[in-house]
């Protein structure tokens, strides 16, 4: 689960209501109790002020969210760091940086509390996690509900979630290691439900870039093996979901080979396999690092380069990189 991603976005998280008694999930399985919290963080107003801290790091933002009908709109301003103030209006994402006067305008099929939390129909997340009631607690004020979900292998990573007792918004997370210590965590410090957002004035200040010189990266939907690339052995309960090519570098800089970028998900978790011809100027030693729950693995493969990125222990990231083959 990227946390960070929280920053940018606090929408699509699919539900549907099911109820916690004695420390279990009466009947129903836990992509039914996920399925609450979706429709509670995609319906509601609320303004609030969110926290990441990973690590030795903390960051920052507050978020605007409100909904009309099918209309999703939020502003999310970045409270640490450079200045940054992100809008999204359902799929289209236009990302503001004063500091260089610049616009980055994308469009993201998904953003949310959950990377692709459930963005297939077969979601095999109940069959990788089992879900257990934890009590309660007050999280910015409100009375939340516990459940952690404990991941059946060791390739992904546990949960601890919070969600409002009456709406099922979720108002803090937490993601754990294998002992069950906290890798990061992310939470409401102060939030208002139901607030008065006005989806005209988010709209009017999205739509005003005057004085912004406007980017929009070059992305082209494509698939793997169109692009001579194979997972020869899967990794179990990660899905492809999407895959993209997009030029190495950015504005000027950019050139003409291009990065794929192959993104999988349990329902929980996601990794990016990102792809693109080895350059030994820009290129070192293959490695790992880990930042919280986000590990990063590099590797050569022949004449390519391989980052994999996923908020999963490493050991998964290396059952990716072995199973990736060219295949012309």
């Amino acid at each position: 689960m990227s946390l960070n991603s929280l920053l940018v976005a606090q929408t699509q998280f699919p539900s549907a209501a099911s109820t916690l008694v004695a420390g279990k999930v009466a009947d129903r399985s836990v992509s039914d109790w996920l399925m609450r919290t979706h429709e509670a963080s995609r319906r509601r107003a609320y303004i609030g002020t969110f926290v990441v801290s990973a690590g030795d790091t903390l960051s920052s933002a507050r978020i605007w969210h409100v909904c009309d009908g099918e209309q999703q709109m939020e502003r999310v301003e970045s409270l640490t760091g450079a200045p940054r103030s992100t809008f999204r209006r359902n799929d289209q994402v236009l990302t503001f940086l004063p500091e260089s006067r610049v616009v980055v305008a994308e469009k993201r099929e998904s953003l949310g509390l959950f990377p692709n939390l459930l963005k297939s129909n077969d979601s095999s997340i109940a069959q990788f996690y089992r879900i257990k009631a934890a009590g309660s607690e007050r999280v910015a004020g409100f009375e939340a509900d516990v459940v952690q979900l404990w991941p059946e292998d060791s390739l992904r990573f546990g949960y601890r979630v919070w969600t409002e007792k009456k709406t099922g918004l979720v108002v803090k997370l937490q993601t754990l290691d294998g002992a069950g210590q906290v890798l990061e965590q992310a939470a409401f410090s102060e939030l208002q439900l139901d607030a008065p957002v006005s989806m005209a004035k988010l709209t009017q200040m999205m739509d005003n870039t005057k004085g912004y010189q406007i980017e929009k990266p070059a992305m082209v939907k494509t698939t793997a093996a169109a692009e001579g690339w194979v997972l020869k052995k899967t990794v179990p309960g990660f899905k492809p979901m999407s895959c993209y090519k997009r030029p190495v570098g950015a504005g000027a800089d950019a050139r003409h080979e291009n990065t794929l970028q192959w993104i999988f998900s349990d329902g929980l978790a996601s990794v990016s396999l990102f792809v693109e011809a080895f350059d030994a100027r820009r290129h070192g030693q293959s490695g790992s690092m880990a930042m919280g729950a986000t590990h990063t693995l590099t590797r050569r493969i022949g004449d390519w380069w391989l980052t994999a990125v996923g908020e999963v222990p490493a050991q998964t990231l290396t059952a990716f990189a072995q199973g990736l083959e060219r295949e012309k």
